[in-house]
C-alpha cells in the first residue's frame, strides 16, 4: 500500500543484536478509524503490535438522499487521522500506510475527502477495492493464526461490507466482498428498536439473498471431504465472543482464538433481538455504539452460520489493519517462508488477467523482458524512476496488448479499460491506475490532459513515472514484430544529445531488418519526451 513518511526510524532496542524497525497501519472503516503501530523485526521476520488506537468517526453516516460523507463525519475523521499521524510520529515509524474501505469508496465525495486528508496532513491513502480489502483481512488472520492443513473460512463483519474469503496456508481461494454491514442495515431497515418480528424475518432474508452469491463462490471452491474452520474477526464478531464469554465458566484471558459454538452464537442473538438500545449499552462488554448497530451485525454472523453449515467459529483478533503490516513487510521483503506465496500475489494476478484475455503470453513476456532491459539499461537517460515503475512497467507490459481481446483497432484504449476495471490485487488503487495508464500510451498519440487516462492520475510524479515508462514500452512492443523470437538482447549506448541501441539477433546473420524499421519509428516520439536523437543499429 502506498504511504505517508513519517519519521526516520532509529534503532529501538529488542532481542538480541536485532535492530527493528516500526510502522504504523490506519484503517479508515465505515463505523471506526483504528491505528496500529507495529515493531517489526527483520532478522525472525515477524512484527509485534506497540500501540492500537481506535476511534469512532461513523463515516457510513451519510447524507440520506446524494450519499455524501457528511460534514460531521469528515470532521470526525481529520480530528481521529491527525491524533492518529501525531500518535505514529512520537513512535518515529518509518512510514504509515493507510487504507480507506466501503463507506468512502462508495460516498460521491470519497475522494475529496482523501484529498482533503493528502493537503492538511500529507497522508496517501489507498482506496482499496473489496477484493483486495479481503486479500488485506486474510494476511492479517494468516499473520496471527496458523492454518495448518485445514481450509478456513474468513468472515470480517464490517459496517459497511462483509468479507467472506475461503483460504489455506499457501493462498486464498476465493475472495468476497458483500455491500451489507452493521452501519448500513442499521441505517437502511432499523426503524424500530427492538425488531418486530415481520422486521426481524425481512431483514434475514435480505442478508441470506445478499450473501448467496458469495456462499455459492467458495462452496464451489471446497474441495470434496473438506470440512472448513469459520473464523470471525471484526468489532461485531469480537463484542458477540465477549457477550459469549461473559457467562463461560472459563472465560478466556483473550479472544484471540476463542471458539463459540453455534447453538451458544443462537443463545446470544436470540438475547440481543429482544433488547432496547439502552438495555443493550447497559451490557458491559459492548460499549455504546456498538450496542447501536449490534443487532444487523449479529444476524449477519448468524445467518452467514447457518448458510454454511458449520457448527463453531474462531474469533481472530487480527484483521484488515494487520494486513496492512503483513503487505508492507513483504513489499519490503522481510517475510518468507509460509508467507512466501503472498509476496508474489502481483505477478500471480497480472498472469490471471493474461489468461482471462486470452493475452500471447510468450510475446507479453518477450515484450516485458526488453522492457525491463531498456529500464535497466537506461537510467538517468530515458527516465529517472527510483523503483517502484518498474513493476508498473512489467505489469503493464504483460497486459498491454490485452485489448485486442476487444478489437484491434485502438486496442490500447480498450486495454486502459480492461486494465483499469479489472482486478489487480496486491496493486493499490494509484498503482492500478499507473499500470493501465502506461498500457494506454504505449502506442499511438502521447498523453493529452482532456484523456481520461491522464486526467486519472493525480500528482506530477505520476503523470512522470507513467510517462517514463509508457516510453520503455512503446520502445519494447515496437520491437514485438513476429510471433517467434529474433532479438536475444538489446544494448543501449548514449553520447551527448543521441541514443544509439543495438540489436543483437537470437541467430547469427538473421534479418532484422523489420525491427530497426520498427524501432525508428520511434525516434520522433523519443525526440519530443526526452530530446534524443534515436538511432538504430543490428550488431552482428
Amino acid at each position: 500500500m502506498t504511504g505517508a513518511d513519517a519519521a526516520t526510524s532509529d534503532t529501538i532496542p529488542g532481542a538480541a543484536g536485532s535492530s527493528l524497525r516500526r510502522v504504523a497501519a490506519i484503517d479508515i472503516g465505515t463505523n471506526s478509524t483504528h491505528l496500529l503501530v507495529a515493531a517489526v523485526d527483520p532478522n525472525l521476520r515477524t512484527f509485534s503490535i506497540v500501540l492500537a488506537e481506535k476511534s469512532t468517526t461513523r463515516l457510513g453516516e451519510r447524507d440520506p438522499v446524494t450519499g455524501h460523507l457528511c460534514e460531521a463525519a469528515i470532521t470526525r475523521g481529520m480530528d481521529a487521522l491527525r491524533q492518529f499521524t501525531e500518535l505514529a510520529a512520537s513512535h518515529q515509524v518509518e512510514q504509515i500506510v493507510t487504507a480507506a474501505t466501503s463507506a468512502v469508496r462508495e460516498a460521491p465525495n470519497g475522494r475529496d475527502f482523501l484529498q482533503q486528508i493528502k493537503d492538511e496532513l500529507d497522508l496517501d491513502v489507498d482506496l482499496v477495492s473489496g477484493p483486495e480489502e479481503a486479500r488485506l483481512i486474510y494476511l492479517g488472520v494468516l499473520s496471527g493464526m496458523s492454518f495448518g492443513d485445514r481450509p478456513h473460512l474468513l468472515l470480517d463483519i464490517g459496517g459497511g461490507s462483509t468479507e467472506l474469503i475461503l483460504a489455506d496456508g499457501r493462498d486464498a481461494r476465493a475472495l468476497t466482498s458483500t455491500r451489507i454491514g452493521a452501519v448500513r442495515l442499521q441505517r437502511d431497515f432499523v426503524t424500530e428498536d427492538p425488531l418486530p418480528a415481520q422486521s426481524q424475518a425481512f431483514l434475514r432474508a435480505y442478508i441470506q439473498g445478499s450473501l448467496e452469491p458469495a456462499v455459492d463462490k467458495v462452496r464451489r471452491r471446497l474441495h470434496a471431504g473438506e470440512q472448513p474452520v469459520l473464523v470471525a474477526t471484526s468489532g461485531t464478531a469480537m463484542a458477540i465472543g465477549a457477550l459469549a464469554a461473559s457467562h463461560d465458566d472459563r472465560a478466556p484471558r483473550k479472544l484471540h482464538g476463542y471458539r463459540i459454538a453455534r447453538e451458544r452464537l443462537e443463545q446470544v442473538v436470540d438475547k440481543l433481538v429482544v433488547l432496547t438500545p439502552e438495555e443493550r449499552k447497559a451490557l458491559s462488554p459492548i460499549n455504546d455504539r456498538r450496542a447501536e448497530i449490534i443487532v444487523p451485525g449479529a444476524l449477519i454472523l448468524q445467518t452467514t452460520m447457518q448458510m454454511l453449515g458449520v457448527e463453531e467459529m474462531v474469533l481472530s483478533e487480527r484483521a484488515l489493519r494487520e494486513g496492512l503490516i503483513v503487505d508492507w513487510m513483504l513489499r519490503q521483503g522481510l517475510l518468507e517462508d509460509r508467507f512466501s506465496f503472498q509476496s508474489s500475489i502481483r505477478q500471480r494476478t497480472v498472469i490471471h488477467q493474461v489468461q482471462r484475455f486470452a493475452v500471447d503470453r510468450p510475446r507479453a513476456e518477450r515484450v516485458a523482458s526488453h522492457a525491463l532491459a531498456l529500464y535497466d539499461n537506461t537510467v538517468g537517460v530515458l527516465h529517472r524512476d527510483p523503483g517502484p515503475g518498474r513493476e508498473l512497467l512489467w505489469a503493464a507490459a504483460m497486459l498491454h496488448s490485452c485489448g485486442q481481446h476487444i478489437n484491434l483497432s485502438a486496442y490500447h484504449k480498450h486495454s486502459w479499460y480492461l486494465i483499469r476495471h479489472g482486478e489487480l490485487l496486491g496493486y493499490s488503487e494509484t498503482e492500478h491506475v499507473m499500470v493501465a495508464a502506461i498500457a494506454r500510451y504505449h502506442r499511438r498519440s502521447l498523453p493529452k490532459k482532456r484523456h481520461e487516462a491522464w486526467q486519472a492520475l493525480q500528482t506530477r510524479e505520476e503523470r512522470r513515472t507513467v510517462s517514463e515508462m509508457a516510453l520503455l514500452l512503446r520502445l519494447a512492443a515496437a520491437l514485438d514484430r513476429r510471433p517467434e523470437p529474433v532479438i536475444a538482447s538489446i544494448r543501449t549506448f548514449t553520447s551527448k544529445g543521441a541514443l544509439d541501441v543495438a540489436l543483437i539477433p537470437e541467430r547469427l546473420n538473421q534479418n532484422l531488418s523489420l525491427e530497426q524499421w520498427s524501432l525508428e519509428s520511434c525516434a520522433p516520439v523519443v525526440k519530443d519526451v526526452t530530446g534524443l536523437d534515436l538511432s538504430v543499429r543490428v550488431q552482428r
